[in-house]
């Protein structure tokens, strides 16, 4: 017989010169696929790795936002009688009644609040509560019901006792500024009405179109005895820009 392989040298080397490349293929395809698969693993490590990052951020936003609430809180809580406390509710300006009232409310165990109301301008800084019953506006200020959520769309009644936590509302002005923080946000506001009105017109607590906040307390601060009026502080969000948001 005759050999074919031996007469016919070229064929067997390119055999396994075919072989060769064939093999050096499927190495090739293998390494692509490991380079794409690590590239991908890769990929979902540092995407892992950057939403703990924004997380932790994000999470540290709300730890402070909670912590200014609370410390808001326990401010108000905190016994006016303690002499050696070193940021106490100042009530030198509050009626004997109201006083009484906040005392008592300190027994009490309230939820958290919604927010907390700051007027820099004439120093008030109150929790405010959701509710408006006796416990809440002795301790702090309260939500009126039916209205809109702290920093939310639309109008947010905030209410509270003018021979108490709202005593100083009586100096403020138009274009002063009112913040209020949350647990999760902070808005500015600017007051742009303030007026007197009869408890009857409850049109001030209608919805807006855009955020704000309306103030209520009764009117006059001084009267004796149950007030005859509402004294309101109309405010509207503010933009970045620093002007009102029409």
């Amino acid at each position: 017989m005759t050999d074919n392989n031996a007469n016919h040298p070229q064929g067997r080397d390119g055999a396994q010169g075919e072989h060769k490349r064939s093999r050096w293929s499927v190495l090739r395809v293998i390494q692509l696929v490991s380079l794409v698969l690590g590239a991908g693993l890769i990929g979902i490590y540092l995407a892992a790795k950057i939403d703990a990052f924004l997380a932790s951020r994000n999470a540290i936003r709300h730890l402070d936002r909670a912590r200014t609430i609370e410390v808001t809180r326990i401010r108000s809580d905190a016994s006016i009688r303690d002499a050696a406390s070193a940021d106490p509710v100042d009530t030198s300006l509050w009626s004997k009644q109201r006083v009484e009232g906040f005392q008592q409310s300190l027994m009490a165990d309230l939820n958290l609040p919604l927010a907390v109301l700051k007027i820099p301008e004439i120093d008030i800084e109150v929790p405010v509560f959701d509710g408006t019953d006796d416990l809440i506006l002795n301790r702090g200020a309260g939500r009126i019901e039916g209205t809109a959520m702290p920093n939310q769309p639309g109008n947010s009644g905030i209410a509270a006792h003018r021979d108490g936590f709202f005593r100083e509302l009586a100096d403020v002005e138009l274009g002063d500024e009112i913040v209020v923080e949350t647990i999760d946000s902070s808005s500015t506001y600017v007051i742009e009405d303030i007026r007197i009105v009869d408890p009857t017109d409850v049109w001030v607590l209608d919805p807006t179109d855009l955020q704000s906040i309306t103030l209520v307390t009764c009117y006059p601060f001084y009267f004796i005895g149950s007030a005859p009026q509402r004294y309101i502080v109309r405010a509207g969000l503010k933009s970045p820009k620093g002007t009102l948001e029409h």
